[in-house]
């Protein structure tokens, strides 16, 4: 008996007992569809992490400082920063400072006490892709300017919560109150959230960095937000950037002081998500697998209860001079053949049912991530189908080889004689 006549005769073993068979599947069935499933949501949530990273980009740099402490107040300066990136064009593209102003701002007789003050400079917005480093679009009007940041003009960029509250939709040229000094809105960002709320992603005013020092009563700046000129620089711009800072933080002794600075980049935070969801993700097809391994010891007990079943079978097929090679992979071939069915079933199952999931729970997850322009996209990968369906057939071999090769071993004149 060759490999087709196996297979059409595992066919028909399977159309026989049709409800024998599905059970058999089940679990094959369920584990496949569970590792279809994570697999596509994971991969749903690796690429809003991606597409939100490409709206902010990669290339963004965090460096964090903060005063020694030792009764000298020692802390980088802006203008020491400024120096240190101007000196290498090839590996960083601008700096801004981020300055925290408080919060609350006048407009008129009406008090906005929740909206968040800023302090940045003209390298926040990135004129070739029309956003700033955070991602926002600028909607109407410009951003701050060298001229605005040097000058320390009263000038700001609100977002589109205070517009629509404060100045019903028309704010260019009008001013409002910050700290008591009145500024121009020069810029209007573009709608970042579904929902505007006070307090919320859109309600922020944009102002020049100093300001928001002289505002705040700061002295130094805690945070600078730094762009390198490329993805493929960023590792070593980071590095470099370390070193200029260990370089400065040192004591009387000429040793680095690593408690007064940090620095991590958006390409950091990025391989940590993944790493991250790259673990979850092994521990939730570990335990799908669970069902994979149930459905195959439930394939290798039905093989057996067929073995015995089909004992006189067996030994009318050997004495009519059937060696126990065929023996052994008609067996085998009906047990693949029924895990492969079940592995296809999982698979569609899976799918459809992680795209249901993409199709109904997306739009509700990015919404509560406040993630307007991303996109969940749940869609199984080919990979995960074909590893999928691999592994379901390798199963159904693997558990049932043990019953196959108890088939093969069958003597003869004993299974002519089985009742």
């Amino acid at each position: 008996m060759n490999v087709t006549q196996s297979f059409k005769l595992a066919i028909k073993s399977l159309r026989t007992s049709k409800m024998r068979a599905f059970l058999t599947m089940l679990g094959i069935i369920i584990g496949v569809a569970a590792v279809i499933i994570i697999i596509s949501l994971g991969n749903g949530l690796t690429g809003m992490v991606e597409q939100q990273v490409e709206k902010v980009g990669v290339n963004q740099i965090y460096a964090y400082t903060w005063g020694m402490g030792d009764g000298t107040t020692k802390n980088i300066t802006p203008e020491e920063m400024y120096a240190f990136i101007g000196a290498h064009p090839d590996l960083f593209d601008g700096i801004t400072p981020w300055v925290s102003g408080g919060q609350g701002i006048r407009c008129g007789s009406e008090e906005y006490e929740k909206t968040g003050i800023y302090g940045v400079s003209e390298a926040m917005y990135r004129p070739q892709t029309g956003t700033t480093l955070d991602g926002d679009t600028l909607a109407r009007g410009r951003y701050l300017q060298y001229v605005d940041v040097i000058n320390r003009q009263n000038v700001c960029v609100i977002g589109a919560y205070l517009e629509q509250e404060a100045f019903r939709g028309d704010a260019l040229g009008k001013t409002l109150s910050i700290g008591g000094i009145p500024y121009t809105v020069v810029g209007v960002l573009e709608q970042n959230s579904d929902t505007m709320s006070e307090g919320g992603g859109d309600d922020r005013v944009y102002i020049p960095y100093e300001n928001a020092m002289q505002l705040s009563g700061s002295r130094f700046v805690s945070l600078y937000q730094i762009t390198a000129a490329s993805r493929d620089t960023v590792m070593e711009a980071q590095a470099l950037l370390l070193d200029f800072l260990q370089t400065f933080y040192q004591d009387e002794t000429g040793e680095h002081i690593y408690d007064y600075y940090y620095v991590q980049s958006m390409l950091d935070q990025v391989n940590q998500i993944n790493a991250m969801m790259g673990i979850a993700m092994m521990v939730l097809i570990a335990i799908a697998a669970i069902s994979l391994l149930v459905g195959g010891i439930g394939i290798m007990n039905i093989m057996l209860v067929s073995v015995t079943e089909r004992t006189r079978e067996i030994g009318i097929r050997k004495s009519l001079g059937a060696k126990r090679k065929d023996i052994r992979r008609q067996f085998i071939i009906e047990a693949g053949t029924t895990s492969a069915l079940g592995g296809f079933a999982g698979i569609l199952l899976g799918c459809l049912v992680a795209m249901g999931i993409g199709s109904l729970f997306g739009g509700i997850l990015v919404q509560s991530l406040g993630a307007s322009g991303i996109t969940f996209n749940a869609t199984p990968t080919l990979s995960a189908v074909l590893v999928s369906f691999g592994v379901s057939v390798g199963i159904g071999v693997l558990f049932g080889y043990l019953p196959a090769n108890k088939a093969a071993k069958l003597n003869p004149i004993d299974a002519l004689r089985y009742e």
